[in-house]
């Protein structure tokens, strides 16, 4: 699989990443048996195997326990850790933590991130992250105080590069402001059935400023590829023009789904959220599938609900 430059930092890795939320079956914590942990392992092989040097985390994934096979499956594969990116997350906060009655919440206060960032380390069992994002912006979040926190990490080589997850625009800007160093990614959701970061300003600077967009749910939870005969008619409409593609050009729907996000100039990086072996490898071909521009415009008219403006 081909690489790119990550943002304007350091970080070299693949067009495609994996996203490792589900390896441990949402079973939590508690609830993870050997089997379940042996499939994870087993998934994130098999995402080394197909190429993918990108892999994307979270620490309340699993309430740790994604981060923990995660953990064991470098453990287990000689040279896997030198040759990936591990970006994971931290920001957000369950009810009850860390008293009863706490609501869920954001918290980009210093102590909090530092503290969790601390703990994904110790969780996969690595001396440094090789990136690190708010999960959520926080409304009570200063951009100086994370600042200092990214600062401070850095110094301490925990971290290598840093960036954010489902920030607007004017949110990436605030934070930038305070920052030494670049926010090299903006994750957030974008596929066919959500056009938003096309027009809210989102990839516009993403392109300005050199920040690597990164798209979860690429595939829009699994609905471009599903077949529910109930799906409303724009959705009905993207996957007739994913099907007429994807048959002219022998490939899958998936495949050609993830190739639309590709072509962006911004240099978008889809999120694979599948822990099939099978399905990870066949997302990595969407590297090779270069669409026209007409194949492209087709699917974002059909995914717009008519003519272009």
């Amino acid at each position: 699989m081909k690489t790119q430059k990550i943002g304007r930092g350091r970080l070299m890795a693949s067009r495609l990443a994996v996203g490792a939320w589900r390896i441990d079956a949402d079973q939590g914590p508690d609830g993870v048996t050997a089997d379940v942990e042996a499939a994870g392992i087993r998934a994130m092989h098999a995402a080394d195997d197909a190429g993918y040097t990108f892999f994307d985390l979270a620490d309340i994934y699993g309430g740790g326990a994604c981060e923990r096979i995660f953990g064991r499956a470098l453990r287990e594969r000689r040279g896997m850790r030198e040759r990936i990116v591990v970006a994971t997350k931290c920001g957000i906060r369950f009810p009850d933590d860390p008293a009863p009655g706490a609501p869920y919440r954001y918290d980009s206060s210093a102590e909090h991130i530092i503290r969790q960032a601390e703990g994904s380390l110790l969780r996969m069992g690595i001396d440094t992250i090789d990136l690190l994002m708010i999960h959520r912006p926080d409304f009570l979040g200063d951009p100086e105080e994370i600042a200092g926190a990214f600062e401070r990490l850095r110094a301490a080589g925990k971290v290598r590069e840093f960036g954010v997850s489902n920030f607007a625009p004017s949110q990436v800007s605030a934070l930038q402001k305070a920052c030494p160093m670049p926010l090299v990614v903006n994750q957030v959701a974008i596929h066919l059935a959500r056009l938003e970061p096309f027009h809210d300003g989102t990839l516009d600077q993403c392109l300005a400023d050199h920040i690597t967009p990164m798209a979860w749910s690429p595939l829009a939870g699994g609905h471009l590829v599903g077949g529910n005969p109930a799906a409303e008619e724009r959705l009905a409409a993207i996957r007739a023009a994913l099907d007429g593609i994807a048959a002219a050009r022998g490939e899958s729907i998936g495949v050609i789904a993830l190739a639309w996000l590709l072509k962006h100039p911004a240099g978008i990086v889809p999120i694979v959220g599948s822990t099939r072996p099978e399905r990870i490898a066949e997302a990595a071909r969407a590297d090779a599938v270069d669409l026209s521009r007409e194949e492209w415009y087709q699917l974002m008219q059909a995914a717009s609900g008519g003519r272009l403006p």
